[in-house]
């Protein structure tokens, strides 16, 4: 009893000091008191609902007959806005919040919001390796399905809370990606309702076209209401490889021979200072040496790129096998390493211990929560960005990074681009070896001004045909945006599919030089 009273006080004497420092003032220098009293036991409370619900769905088996009657609401609700003279465009009616971009999407509030209630697994087809899903499946939501039943996805993003439907309509990768491409290049089929209502199926036989110009359209050609996504055997642990590597050009090179290895089931480096990295690979297998297992997704261990970093600091090499499932979401507790901004002492061990299991903050919760002064703070003095350049360009890009922003750690992932139609593919005629950089965190360059910094990124980003993954805040003007990205075959469809009426361009709908 005395304890409970000991907590009511504390929470008394932390509302009257709110109080007296005004919430604003609390929320923007002292953050963490609000994310670890309120936004980490309500994330608790959205994963544990989710959890239900997603079990509730499984065992009554009731995804498939309901899927149906949900895609024919969408119809009604698209023949509506045709009925009522297509006078607004239309876009998801899910909150701008619950996604996992920061970009803040203004043009809910003017579109007309259909509403796509689909979260569920709707079918698991071993004979044809291929999983079914509806757009809102998440991927946490999704490996928790395939696991048990010996099945995995080739290309598993890593947060769990990214979205099918996200990361087809704009884009997705993982460490191994230099083997099955971006997420978009292991889907086999899309089921998408047009602007006139009607539903139509896409895959590389049929309305090819369209199956080609889904990915990074981000919603302007219909809305996605089903998606099938190859499957593979999932194996019980990944062998994972660290090797520390010091000068840049020799971190290059490291990183360029690994991902050329089609052995390396996964690649992956983390970048540690202009000079510094832990280059890691890793094998798929259902062995391990009991002494050297690392449940890593432990609510209790380190946060993963502390731990990567460790054998930087010692400059050691070193093998660990990690359970798969703990691998694929290797980042998320510490949303990579970006919640060492918002609770400083997250990764302390006596932090870990007595609150880990309540992490990670819910993004979308964060989002919800983060007011006007510090999205602006966000905004002007941190980035979060990711680049895809050509493999032959990553030393210069690293110098780029850091001259424009200098955020460490930098994360590097492996991918093959296949030459598909589309608004991304490589230069030439030929299947073409990218990465990744991924930059999250405050910019340490002095001369940062967000809007300049980030163009002069983008102008090289161009310079040596890559892509700015769309999520992230975009500077580009419109000429500058369709000069980085094809958009042949997408202006093509948008006319002959009457969208341009229906839903904004992509460009319209996620760079600040249009949104208003």
């Amino acid at each position: 009893m005395s304890a409970v009273w000991s907590l009511g006080a504390g929470l008394l004497l932390l509302l009257l000091w709110v109080r007296h420092r005004g919430l604003e003032a609390v929320l923007v220098h002292h953050r963490w008191i609000f994310v670890c009293f309120f936004l980490m036991p309500l994330s608790i409370l959205f994963d544990v609902y989710y959890q239900l619900r997603a079990w509730a769905v499984r065992r009554m088996h009731s995804a498939p007959r309901m899927h149906g009657q949900r895609v024919r609401d969408i119809q009604a609700q698209v023949r509506e806005w045709k009925d009522e003279g297509g006078k607004r465009y239309m876009c998801t009616g899910r909150p701008g919040w619950l996604t996992v971009s920061l970009r803040v999407g203004k043009y809910k509030k003017t579109h007309k919001n259909i509403m796509i209630n689909l979260m569920d697994v709707l079918e698991v087809d071993s004979e044809r390796q291929v999983v079914r899903v509806e757009p809102l499946v998440t991927m946490g939501q999704l490996t928790a399905h395939l696991n048990p039943m010996g099945w995995t996805i080739p290309v598993v993003p890593e947060l769990d809370d990214l979205t099918v439907g996200g990361l087809i309509m704009g884009t997705g990768i993982e460490s191994s990606s230099h083997i099955y491409g971006l997420f978009q290049h292991t889907c086999v089929a899309y089921e998408l309702v047009l602007a006139d209502g009607s539903l139509v199926r896409c895959s590389p036989t049929e309305n090819s076209d369209l199956f080609y110009a889904v990915p990074w359209s981000c919603g302007t050609l219909g809305f996605l209401v089903a998606a099938e996504i190859k499957m593979i055997p999932a194996k019980k642990y990944i062998r994972l490889h660290y090797e520390p590597v010091r000068g840049l050009r020799n971190i290059c090179e490291k990183f360029t021979e690994e991902s050329k290895k089609k052995e390396n089931s996964f690649v992956e480096g983390l970048v540690y200072s202009l000079e510094e990295a832990v280059i890691m690979t890793g094998v798929l297998t259902d062995e391990a040496e009991p002494s050297k297992i690392n449940r890593i997704g432990n609510y209790y261990k380190p946060w993963f790129f502390k731990h990567v970093e460790k054998y930087l600091k010692a400059n050691k090499t070193g093998t660990e096998y990690i359970p798969s499932r703990h691998y694929y979401h290797r980042h998320t507790r510490s949303i990579f390493w970006e919640l060492q901004d918002i609770i400083p002492f997250g990764n302390n061990p006596v932090f870990r211990y007595l609150f880990g299991w309540m992490v990670p903050p819910k993004i979308s919760l964060l989002k919800l929560t983060q007011g006007e002064a510090i999205r602006k703070l966000y905004e002007q003095h941190h980035v979060v960005q990711d680049m895809l350049v050509p493999m032959k360009s990553l030393e210069k890009s690293i110098q780029t990074f850091h001259v424009d922003i200098n955020v460490y750690p930098l994360w590097l992932c492996p991918f093959i681009l296949p030459n598909n139609p589309g608004m991304v593919h490589p230069k030439g005629d030929e299947a073409e070896l990218y990465v990744d950089i991924g930059a999250y965190g405050e910019p340490k360059t002095k001369q940062f001004e967000a809007r300049a910094s980030m163009r002069q990124m983008e102008k090289f980003v161009r310079s040596v045909h890559g892509f700015q993954m769309l999520y992230a805040d975009c500077y580009m003007t419109r000429e500058e945006f369709w000069d980085m990205f094809d958009g042949s075959l997408y202006h093509n469809l948008r006319e002959q599919m009457n969208c341009k009426d229906a839903f904004p361009e992509v460009y319209d709908k996620i760079c600040k030089a249009a949104r208003h």
